[in-house]
């Protein structure tokens, strides 16, 4: 087996970041896939490009202060946080 390479960009593992851990992936050009050492995860650019975008969805509003919670099916009023406010 070759050695493994990082590829043309450095992609997180989709798996090993839904559980909070930080890995970049490796490429395999004769597979033509990306696959992580840690866990068990291998994939096309796409799954791991469209994966990523699902886990996003989870930290989209880690930078956000929650302003209002509204009242029912009213949404969510955020605002930008700004270091050292309490």
């Amino acid at each position: 087996m070759a050695q493994a390479s990082k590829g043309k960009l450095n992609f997180r593992c989709p798996s090993c970041f839904m559980r909070d851990i930080d890995i970049d992936m490796f490429y395999d050009g004769e597979k033509k896939e990306y696959y992580c050492l840690r866990c068990a995860f291998r994939g096309s650019e796409t799954d791991v490009l469209r994966l990523n975008e699902q886990a996003k969805y989870r930290y989209k509003a880690m930078r956000l202060r929650v302003v209002d919670f509204g009242a029912d099916n009213q949404p969510i009023t955020f605002a930008p946080h700004k270091r050292g406010e309490q």
